[in-house]
């Protein structure tokens, strides 16, 4: 690794932003204790909450904030959605209307706000070096009518679009396949590149979200990952199943 006098000193003068890899170097270099590494690697973890988001303060719990820092820094991002299609994968249309439903104390400039930042956060996706997404969506989030008809028509067409980009893995949890583990609700898996960054796992309620990022609880997530993908219909399948879906909704309108 990289620990020149000059890179040194721009992180002491602060001229430079220094990853959790390089506040890891640093600590080894300074000889700091493995209790005190831990507790200041966790403050440099912490430090992603501000960003180009922050300028959605006004609207953007600080919970989330977190969320969005993590998921702007992810090199992959794995997603079970059970109720609506995942955050970025949503049509500006169907994340307001989905925002709306919600917030249901919200006034429109704050539905207008949240929804945009809904969308900016797509950015990552169309990033040349994007984050690779891998969704597992039930079925029954893409049969939901959320904002109306057409929404729902529009929503399905970009899924199918979206498909097809090499860094998006899309999987269906059809009806059929029954009961399965992510039966109580969403959750995200995020992956960095950085080695020294450990992995964690969202999971959203209605007053706010849960971190998670002991070992046991990652393995525990990636099992169920593992286990939807079984289950899913794969890809392709699932490509075809949006698109049937869609031509279906067509026809009864």
């Amino acid at each position: 690794m990289d620990c020149t006098h000059p890179k040194i000193s721009r992180f002491e003068n602060g001229h430079r932003a220094a990853s959790v890899a390089d506040v890891h170097m640093l600590l080894t270099i300074y000889g700091v204790d493995a209790a005190e590494q831990e507790r200041l690697l966790t403050l440099a973890r912490d430090s992603r909450k501000r960003g180009w988001w922050h300028s959605y303060r006004d609207v953007l719990p600080e919970w989330y904030a977190t969320y969005v820092g993590l998921e702007a820094e992810a090199a992959s991002i794995h997603t079970y959605e059970g109720e609506v299609v995942p955050g970025l994968l949503q049509t500006p249309e169907y994340a307001r209307a989905l925002t709306r439903a919600t917030l249901i104390t919200a006034d429109e400039d704050d539905i207008e706000r949240r929804a945009d930042l809904r969308i900016q956060r797509q950015g990552r996706l169309e990033q040349p070096d994007p984050v690779e997404l891998w969704a597992v969506i039930s079925e029954g989030a893409l049969r939901r009518p959320v904002g109306g008809v057409e929404v729902q028509r529009q929503q399905l067409r970009h899924l199918t679009e979206v498909a097809d980009h090499k860094h998006v893995m899309m999987q269906v949890m059809p009806f059929s396949a029954g009961a399965h583990p992510a039966m109580a609700g969403m959750f995200t898996i995020l992956r960095f590149p950085d080695r020294y960054d450990r992995d964690a796992v969202y999971v959203e309620t209605q007053l706010g979200g849960l971190y998670l990022e002991e070992l046991p609880e990652i393995d525990h997530y990636a099992r169920m990952m593992e286990h939807l993908r079984a289950m899913a219909a794969d890809p392709a399948r699932s490509a075809a199943t949006i698109h049937r879906i869609e031509q279906e909704i067509a026809r009864e309108g």
